[in-house]
């Protein structure tokens, strides 16, 4: 995008271009058989001296190598490390710094930070904490070198992409790690004439071509002296023979504590401690929990736009100042759009986008939920017959790379969204204008102002965000995960990079970092996960054919999005002039009573009228979705009564809820749509059951699959739980609080709301952006739920903690006697 610096962009092109001519990159060395044994050996030999000796210090040393290390201090563990390396890098990800410093052809002549690109995790920042090295001395110590050898390749991936790091070649021959826990087998070199299959292990990556395999030992040689010698340093009072002598017993391994961030784990956390620890198996149940709390989010989105008029109205406000056309050109007039009278153009883009992406969002996570829930009974059916040295079954390794694919497009979603969005946000406007195409003043490229200067943290931000949603050679280069991983660390430790990221775009990188994290486990999934690639060639078309088929529906919803730009759906979802002013936390009276009733009549009619568009689109095809799914939900709509007769008489299918307020259904063309399928709809066929266990406790909807029908059993007692008086203020003000003629709400710290859900037993997560997910302990259910930091004030106004306690209260059944004083512990459930 013009205006703005690549992180050299040019040169890294060149590094990577599969084109290039010849003298674009060093010509490897050319080995034989022999230098690849002569150079193997003694390498092989060291790696494994050193870790029966370092496995032997954890047996009889870990406690105390723990406690001490814990008790010293910074200065005091980084002389520690430096004289184990004495040339260690500085900073976290020393290859990504290598990358900015350096130019191709300087990195073509040969590399100063050789070092920085083969040990990207051994750095000074990372080390000098006090678990990081504590986890490294356990994985290394307790696991044999094959469980790390993919990783470790991996792990130089930045060096090999740039060219920093060039292999040497041996041809006709394949190297084996995997599987392979002595020193006799690791690193065996298998000739392509001598065995069939060794030609076939290395193209599919199940093994390393001989050069890379080389490279990988002189990573491990040096990681294990490195630890041997910090284990020394630290136990100095022991001397060398005493260390692994019978004097001291073995003992059981020591646990090393969960960190934590914010007083609760973060995902942020757990990635970076990932290089530190023994490479993961696929994390299903996690990714079940993730992807639930993500449709279950979805699906309160897109109730709360049709209950909550002023979230309604607010959400749409905050995407229109997201637009485009919400910058002024380089001359400094504003978009055509608001030359006219009449904004009707501008809000019905408006309209269309967020209908469009509050549909197809849920549809989205709720497909890639249910195929986790797949993968994992498949995961069930096959773990006995898993090796390391064997192809997965057939039918496995189809729903992974089916699992993949669907990920890959769903990425595509949120980097989209940043890519229309992030530059015209409030945040970074006055930093860039638009440039109308030529003879096309509807059509615009966004270009950084003249003179604008940005520090090295915002810098930074417009290169990371620019290499995501470019999605070209860079992301080839530096890697998604790694680029969302740096988008988050500078937003974590950099004010000036954080104040320029809105509410509206953090939470559109939240919805990014769970994919990408989805991503990172499945790559986790060793060493099966090196062959997706090159295995998807052959189920390639079956997979595109399913994923068309599966998500023709998808279009249908964003046609009828689209069509929300007639004229009838602009008038009525029209934002402005305080058509949807919803004073619901103010004190109440006739005027302002009048005033939300009128409001929500409002609101009811423009999805009235979308869900009329949506039915005479869609029709008998709406059952397919994951939105009638919630359309047919049979739970209602909370609406004000009117101010003089708050008893009278209700029309049908009307009531006066405890609380005096009317309740209606979220659609009305669930009734009229199911009058018209009833007689279409196979009921011999069995329904989907998700593999999300749901116990006999609570209320909590787990995401059904779209064959569920309305559930019409009553719910079984709810836990009554017994909370200090800091949680039971903010669940009174959640769920129960009604401002009256003598009574306002005050605001929630955020800090106090994450106190109430950690009392009443919820495992809490932070994720990446402004997310943080909230899983269930007590309630007898599996269903988490997420929710977004207010940002940047760090508080909840009353309209967004009566949301949220809307969404509790339907989530897990929560009402009026749900809580009660307790001591000062709390927390406490009772039957």
């Amino acid at each position: 995008m013009a205006g703005i610096d690549y992180i050299d962009p040019e040169s890294m092109f060149r590094a990577i271009d599969s084109g290039s001519t010849p003298d674009m990159r060093p010509i490897p060395e050319i080995l034989n058989k022999n230098d690849v044994q002569w150079q193997s050996r003694p390498r092989i030999a060291s790696i494994f001296q050193d870790w029966k000796l370092l496995r032997a210090i954890m047996e009889r040393h870990e406690a105390t190598i723990q406690k001490r290390w814990r008790k010293k201090t910074k200065v005091q563990r980084l002389k520690i490390l430096l004289t184990a390396w004495p040339e260690m890098a500085a900073s976290h990800r020393p290859d990504y710094f290598a990358l900015r410093k350096e130019t191709a052809e300087e990195r073509r002549a040969g590399t100063k930070y050789r070092a920085y690109f083969l040990w990207p995790y051994i750095n000074q920042e990372d080390l000098t904490d006090a678990k990081k090295l504590l986890l490294l001395f356990q994985a290394r110590g307790r696991s044999s070198p094959d469980v790390f050898a993919i990783a470790d390749e991996q792990a130089a991936h930045l060096g090999f992409t740039s060219g920093a790091i060039v292999q040497p070649f041996l041809n006709n021959y394949t190297m084996y790690f995997s599987g392979r826990s002595t020193a006799e087998v690791y690193g065996e070199i298998v000739a392509w004439d001598d065995d069939d299959a060794a030609f076939q292990d290395m193209m599919y990556q199940r093994a390393l071509q001989p050069g890379a395999g080389l490279t990988l030992l002189e990573i491990q040689e040096r990681i294990y002296d490195f630890l041997v010698e910090c284990c020394k340093n630290i136990l100095h009072d022991i001397s060398g023979i005493a260390l692994t002598s019978d004097a001291y017993p073995i003992q059981s391994e020591v646990s090393i504590a969960k960190d934590t961030a914010i007083g609760f784990d973060s995902l942020a956390v757990m990635a970076a401690e990932a290089p530190y620890r023994v490479p993961a198996e696929f994390d299903l149940a996690r990714l079940q929990s993730l992807f639930a709390a993500r449709v279950s989010a979805a699906e309160d989105h897109i109730w709360s736009m049709r209950e909550d008029p002023s979230y309604y109205a607010e959400h749409l406000t905050e995407a229109s100042e997201h637009r485009t056309e919400r910058l002024r050109d380089s001359a400094g007039k504003a978009h055509p759009f608001f030359s006219v009278a009449s904004n009707e153009p501008f809000w019905a883009y408006v309209i269309s986008d967020v209908t469009g992406n509050a549909h197809v969002l849920l549809e989205v996570f709720q497909e890639l939920y249910l195929q986790v829930i797949a993968l994992g009974e498949l995961h069930t059916k096959y773990a006995k017959d898993l090796r390391v040295d064997q192809d997965l079954p057939q039918e496995y390794l189809h729903a992974l790379l089916r699992f993949r694919y669907y990920l890959d497009q769903a990425v595509k979603g949120p980097l989209r969204q940043l890519r229309n969005y992030a530059l015209a946000s409030p945040p970074m406007r006055p930093y860039f204008a638009r440039s109308p195409a030529e003879g096309q003043p509807l059509k615009n490229q966004i270009v950084q102002k003249p003179g604008v200067k940005f520090d090295k943290s915002q810098h930074e931000l417009l290169q990371l965000l620019m290499v995501l949603w470019e999605n070209d050679y860079r992301v080839h280069l530096i890697g998604q995960t790694t680029a969302v991983d740096e988008l988050e660390r500078l937003l974590r430790s950099e004010p000036n990079a954080r104040d320029m990221i809105s509410s509206y775009v953090a939470s559109i990188i939240s919805n990014l970092s769970v994919l990408t994290e989805v991503t990172r486990q499945l790559s986790r999934f060793q060493p099966w996960a090196q062959t997706f690639e090159d295995t998807m060639v052959n189920h390639r078309e079956a997979i595109e054919e399913d994923y068309n088929q599966r998500t023709k529906h998808w279009n249908g919803l964003l046609e009828v999005a689209r069509g929300s730009s007639q004229s009838q759906l602009v008038r009525l979802g029209d934002p402005t002039e305080r058509r949807f002013y919803y004073p619901i936390d103010k004190r109440r009276s006739k005027e302002n009573v009048e005033a939300v009733r009128s409001a929500e009549q409002g609101l009811d009619a423009f999805w009235a009228e979308f869900d009329r568009a949506l039915l005479t689109k869609m029709g008998e095809n709406l059952p397919g979705t994951a939105l009638w799914k919630l359309l047919s939900w049979p739970r209602t709509l909370q609406r004000m009564p009117e101010w003089t007769e708050p008893k009278k008489k209700l029309g049908t299918g009307q009531h006066v809820d405890a609380g005096g307020a009317l309740a209606k259904p979220l659609s009305e063309l669930y009734l009229d749509l199911q009058q018209r399928t009833e007689k279409t709809i196979d009921r011999s066929r069995p329904a989907q059951i998700a593999s999300m266990k749901t116990k006999t406790k609570g209320t909590g909807n787990p995401p059904r699959t779209h064959e569920d029908p309305p559930s019409s059993a009553q719910p079984d007692p709810q836990p009554v739980f017994a909370v200090d008086a800091r949680a039971l203020k903010v669940f009174r003000t959640l769920l129960f609080f009604t401002p009256s003629a003598h009574a306002t709400p005050g605001e929630l710290a955020w800090t106090d709301f994450l106190y109430a859900m950690d009392s009443v037993g919820f495992h809490i997560e932070k994720l990446h952006g402004s997310a943080w997910q909230f899983q269930p302990t007590k309630l007898g259910i599996e269903r988490g739920v997420q929710f977004h930091e207010p940002h940047p004030s760090g508080k909840l106004t009353y309209r967004v903690a009566r949301r949220i306690g809307r969404r509790l209260e339907r989530a897990y059944g929560w009402f009026s006697g749900s809580f009660v004083p307790g001591d000062k512990d709390g927390g406490k459930a009772q039957q």
